[in-house]
């Protein structure tokens, strides 16, 4: 999402008022802004402005009623884990229970350098991303035992006020080996990017559904999430990309808003929450 707007940055806030309301009342399933600090290249560039994420989610708790609400999703290295299960917490319990944890092992170097933020190796964000995870399951089931791991240590991680319901985990990324290993061993869903060939995106899922049973874990358990632009304003496109979505067994498809100004964007959108609506076996529900 491109937060630069003509009118400057004191638009930011009407406009983006305006289009989460819009969207709760159209039916939209849930609000997933990006949790970097710069803006990133496929929406702008790096000196246009980005808002913070779980400001933006708070705030957006208040405009809405029934959306729920998420980071797409939070870097694991920019939050120590303990403050961001209490953020996230907070978010649910104030927000009546729409929180969800989106979490992945990050990737900008540039704005963690830009800010100060320490960039560790990929390889130990992998490590931090794991030790997040089991403190996540132990803080959101109410565990307040102390948790000693390789780079996180945790006295007493307690947690108060608990959220209202669990907020489901959704972990971000594509790697065959560790972050599926992670969705299957950890989360609740996955997000996947949509990629241009349906096959290579067969193939992923194939790929989850195994980790699941090395795991031993049921795939239908987890929620199938895909991550695509907008596209074109083609309704007869928009339900062959759904049907293909849905042939692939994905729950909710995600998709960005590229101009936060474009208010005819949200007559679009409520065409494709009714398209979307009676496709079957499941139907993707829409994000935006």
């Amino acid at each position: 999402m491109n937060f630069t707007l003509p009118g400057g940055p004191a638009t930011i806030g009407p406009e983006l008022g305006r289009a989460v309301r819009t969207a709760d009342e159209i039916g939209i399933h849930s609000f997933w802004p990006m949790d970097h600090f710069f803006q990133i290249a496929v929406a702008g560039q790096p000196e246009e402005a980005m808002v913070e994420v779980y400001s933006t989610l708070a705030w957006a708790a208040g405009q809405t009623t029934r959306m729920q609400l998420g980071a797409l999703v939070t870097g694991v290295h920019y939050r120590h884990p303990g403050l961001l299960l209490k953020t996230v917490s907070t978010l649910d319990v104030l927000s009546g229970g729409r929180a969800w944890l989106g979490l992945g092992a990050a990737w900008n170097e540039d704005e963690s350098r830009g800010l100060g933020v320490p960039f560790p190796p990929l390889s130990e964000r992998f490590e931090r991303l794991e030790e997040t995870l089991q403190i996540a399951h132990r803080m959101f089931s109410g565990d307040d035992s102390a948790f000693a791991g390789r780079h996180y240590q945790l006295e007493h991680p307690m947690n108060l006020p608990a959220p209202l319901h669990r907020p489901p985990i959704l972990i971000g990324g594509m790697g065959e080996r560790k972050t599926m290993r992670l969705i299957a061993q950890y989360g609740d869903a996955n997000n996947f990017f949509e990629l241009s060939d349906p096959a290579a995106l067969q193939h992923k899922f194939a790929v989850l559904r195994q980790r699941c049973d090395e795991a031993e874990r049921p795939y239908e358990e987890l929620v199938k999430t895909t991550f695509g632009r907008l596209g074109e304003r083609d309704l007869d496109a928009a339900k062959r990309r759904l049907d293909r979505l849905a042939d692939l067994e994905v729950d909710l498809a995600i998709v960005d808003l590229p101009d936060l100004a474009d208010h005819s964007t949200f007559d679009y959108l409520a065409q494709l929450v009714e398209l979307a609506a009676p496709l079957g076996r499941p139907t993707p529900k829409l994000l935006g």
